[in-house]
Formats: structure tokens, C-alpha cells, sequence
């Protein structure tokens, strides 16, 4: 009955993915752990705790589970909701100090864009490190206490762009569907299939068809920024519009009563869809920046000179755009096309030679990155602070 349960729980969160769902922050007993059991922290995003325990089926761990409202680990991180703050009154709270040997947490990687290790470090006096990005390979690394380079890497696989598929277009279905349900009964079933089926494509195609949201180093001027139609890569997820114009017609005038009107309604219908999932398409990946946010054109800037080779940019990089050159101890930006601008890096590195800049050269100081994440709109606002919680 559990699986049964855990099965229905994973299709609803999936489909309502847009909504927080919060589970009871808490320390969770894994298997039977000892005084020398590994302790790790994740979110209290229910689907991700429970993929957590899926993950560690077998181990003898401690999970603690921080209070993110819901959130999952890297929205909840880059929004300012999973903090150091937030570890720090875990640990307290939950007594795991009494119940291990050991000083030694493991934390999510994703969680680096908001948790500042040397914080809670100096708090706490745990030592923090940080995990894969994906919960599948813990096994692997709690085995040998130490990450592969596909274990730092972000991806976004076929079964993880469909689940977000189904994550705009249940939603958008089931409004519409109510809708036209009301007064054009007739219609409902079709334009629902209908966005289900442009939300599977312009997904399941994303590597083929996304490009740059907007061109680096250029500035959208005010409000225009949030029209897609501005968009370079619009042009390539109209692909996805034409295609189903295309099979529109081939049904309409080989199987159907060949009406125009009925093709221009339903092209029309089609492309606000597209145009409406592909807003914002790179703020649902774990790739890419939301195109909505201006924070996508700033650049990761690198002082040489600060720069000690300590590695914490390496191993917190989503994208792994940094190698250490083991002669110079020294740090290299080898990908800078790759990054992201999730900011892992600038929260992380001890000696600050790390920072962003912005379109006109000015330098944002990483403190200003630590204390300031983005919230929903794209603005930078205070983190959520322990005594805020």
C-alpha cells in the first residue's frame, strides 16, 4: 500500500509541480544508524525527501529534513528559503549532535547557491560538504566518500523535461478544459490533447531547440524583455507550432470536412500555447537561468591574484566550468559559456575571487550575492534569516 501511496503522491506533486508541497521539517532515522552513521540534509519538498528515502533504501543515514516552505532544493537555495540559517536551526533542533561521533554533513550541491558552508561551519563547528546533485547517486558516493564528475553535473534528461511537460500542461489543461467545458463542450477534449501534446514536444525536443534566450552582453530595453516575440530562439520553438499546423491540416483536408476557418482557429489556438510554454521554458530547466531574469547577462568574473586553488568553485559547479590547475593552485574558468549564473561559486569561495559583473563592468560583491537572493519576479531580495523563520 506504501508503493500504492508513494505512486499517486509522485503523479500529483508531478503534475501540480508549480505548487510548494511541504513536508514536517524533521530528523528522519535511515535503516539503522549508529554513532558513525553519515548524516545528510535535504529540503522539505515532499517529492524530493521522498526520492531521498527511495535513494538511501538499504543505508544507515540520518536525513534532516530543513524547513525551505515547500520548496525544492535549488529554487528554495537561489530564492533564499534554504539558507545557512535554516541548517543551523536544524542542527540545533534536532539534537543529531547527541546521536553521532562525528561533525560531518553532507548537503545537497544545489543547496551551494544559498547555504554559505563557512557560516554554518563557524556556528556550528560541523564540517560541511557537499553532495551529488542528484539523490540516484548517493549510494555510490556515501560508498566512496567522494564525487565523480557526473556526480557534480546538472542534466536534463527525457524523464525529467516530460515530467515537466506534464507540470504546464496539466495545469493549463484542466483551466482551459473548465472553461470551454462551460460553453463549447465540443471543444474541451481536443484543445486539451492539444496542449498536452505541444507541451510534450517543445519539451521533449528542448536540447534541439532552445538557443539563447537573449544574446550575451546585450540588454533587453525595459518591459520588452518579457515579450517572447523579441526572442531570437522563438523562432526555433515555432518549429514545434508549424509542425502541428502541418498534421492540422493533412487531418482537416484528408480525413476531415476540409474547413479553413476550423485550421485557422486551431493554428491560432496553437500558437498561444507555444508562445505561452516557451516564455519562460529556460526558468523550468536546471540548466538554464529564467530568460525573464536580467541576473542571465551578468558573467562570472575570476581574480587570479585572490585566488588560492582551494577548489570549492570545482566542486559546487553544476555546469563543472572551472578545472584547478594542481601547479599554480590556481582556479580556471575552462567553460565560461556553460555557467549558468546560479552564483554556487561566489557564495562559496573563502578568498572571494569570485564575483559577478554586470553589462557595464561593475563588480557585485559577493557578500551582496550572499545576503541577496532572487525571489519569483527576478529581484534580488533579503534571505530568509533564522530569526525570520
Amino acid at each position: 500500500m506504501r508503493r500504492v501511496r508513494d505512486a499517486l503522491l509522485d503523479i500529483i506533486e508531478t503534475c501540480l509541480r508549480v505548487l510548494p508541497w511541504p513536508t514536517e521539517p524533521r530528523l528522519i532515522l535511515v535503516g539503522k544508524p549508529g554513532r558513525d552513521a553519515p548524516v545528510l540534509v535535504t529540503c522539505n519538498y515532499d517529492l524530493t525527501v521522498r526520492r531521498v528515502l527511495r535513494a538511501l533504501q538499504g543505508q544507515n543515514a540520518y536525513l534532516l529534513v530543513v524547513p525551505t516552505r515547500g520548496i525544492n532544493v535549488w529554487c528554495a537555495a537561489a530564492g533564499g528559503l534554504f539558507t545557512a540559517h535554516q541548517v543551523i536551526s536544524m542542527l540545533r533542533a534536532s539534537g543529531i549532535g547527541d546521536k553521532v561521533n562525528h561533525r560531518r554533513l553532507i548537503l545537497p550541491q544545489l543547496s551551494a547557491t544559498g547555504v554559505e558552508r563557512k557560516l554554518v561551519e563557524q556556528r556550528t563547528g560541523w564540517r560541511i560538504v557537499f553532495g551529488p546533485v542528484y539523490a540516484c547517486d548517493l549510494p555510490a558516493y556515501l560508498a566512496a566518500e567522494r564525487k565523480t564528475e557526473g556526480m557534480r553535473r546538472v542534466r536534463f534528461p527525457l524523464i525529467s523535461r516530460l515530467e515537466m511537460a506534464v507540470a504546464w500542461a496539466f495545469p493549463s489543461s484542466v483551466v482551459s478544459g473548465l472553461i470551454l467545458a462551460l460553453g463549447w463542450r465540443h471543444l474541451a477534449l481536443p484543445f486539451v490533447v492539444m496542449v498536452w501534446g505541444i507541451a510534450a514536444a517543445l519539451f521533449a525536443f528542448f536540447p534541439w531547440l532552445h538557443g539563447r534566450i537573449w544574446p550575451a552582453g546585450q540588454r533587453k530595453p525595459g518591459w520588452t524583455r518579457y515579450l517572447i516575440i523579441f526572442d531570437p530562439a522563438i523562432r526555433r520553438y515555432l518549429l514545434v507550432w508549424m509542425a502541428f499546423v502541418v498534421g492540422l491540416c493533412l487531418y482537416t483536408y484528408g480525413w476531415g470536412n476540409g474547413s479553413t476557418w476550423r485550421v485557422a482557429g486551431w493554428s491560432l489556438a496553437g500558437l498561444f500555447i507555444v508562445l505561452l510554454i516557451s516564455m519562460d521554458m529556460a526558468g523550468s530547466t536546471p540548466t538554464y537561468k529564467s530568460g525573464l531574469h536580467e541576473d542571465r547577462l551578468l558573467r562570472i568574473e575570476l581574480d587570479s591574484a585572490a585566488c588560492k586553488g582551494r577548489a570549492m568553485c570545482w566542486e559546487v559547479c553544476p555546469k563543472n566550468c572551472y578545472v584547478i590547475d594542481a601547479h599554480l593552485h590556481k582556479a580556471v574558468i575552462a567553460l565560461p559559456d556553460a555557467c549558468v549564473q546560479c552564483g554556487a561559486c561566489v557564495v562559496q569561495c573563502p578568498e572571494d575571487a569570485l564575483a559577478f559583473a554586470g553589462l557595464n563592468g561593475q563588480r557585485i560583491p559577493p557578500q551582496m550575492i550572499r545576503d541577496y537572493k532572487l525571489n519569483m519576479l527576478g529581484r534580488r531580495a533579503k534571505a530568509i534569516s533564522e530569526e525570520g523563520e
